[in-house]
């Protein structure tokens, strides 16, 4: 049975689990091999901790979704990230700043019912909208966030990745789709 809880300190390795899992298989084909690679589990998790995604009080709300007891999928949602900077907020909108399922449960409710939830969410804390970016070249993400009512709005950024080596880093374009909640 699929339950939605909100994330607590002790889930930071599970969550990045996921995460990194979902990246290696959505970002497939998209971002650099190497990138996917040398993504780790024990690093995310303690950005997650640094960041204090648990905390009640942070501004920025992560559920997860579990099946019988076990981690399958979280969303990341709170008010809108000027420039995609955690620091620099409007509170005039809402985004979903991540969501991320376990390759194993695409396709089996868990994407829709997290971006349920986030809406649910997003909505008790007063938005009537909300915003989201995706990268343009993940179209079964698009497909996804279509499916459920948002749109490409017509904003565009560059999500610069790292590589290795003092290379400069592959800029790969994203898209900032809009929806919203009280319709």
């Amino acid at each position: 049975m699929l339950t939605i809880r909100r994330e607590e300190p002790e889930d930071a390795e599970a969550v990045a689990r996921v995460h990194i899992h979902g990246w290696q298989a959505g970002y497939a084909g998209i971002m650099p091999d190497e990138v996917l690679r040398r993504l780790n589990v024990a690093a995310w998790a303690q950005r997650r901790r640094n960041l204090g995604t648990a905390d009640p009080e942070h501004p920025f709300t992560t559920l997860l979704a579990e099946i019988d007891g076990t981690l399958t999928g979280f969303t990341t949602f709170g008010p809108y990230r000027i420039n995609q900077d955690r620091g620099d907020l409007d509170l005039a909108h809402g985004e979903v700043v991540a969501m991320y399922v376990e390759p194993a449960h695409w396709g089996d409710g868990t994407a829709g019912a997290l971006l349920a939830s986030a809406r649910a969410g997003l909505a008790g804390r007063g938005w009537s909208d909300y915003r989201l970016w995706v990268l343009a070249n993940n179209h079964r993400a698009r497909r996804f966030y279509e499916r459920a009512g948002l749109s490409p709005d017509g904003e565009r950024s560059t999500y610069p990745v790292p590589l290795a080596g003092g290379r400069p880093p592959v800029g790969l374009v994203e898209l900032r789709y809009a929806g919203r909640l009280d319709g």
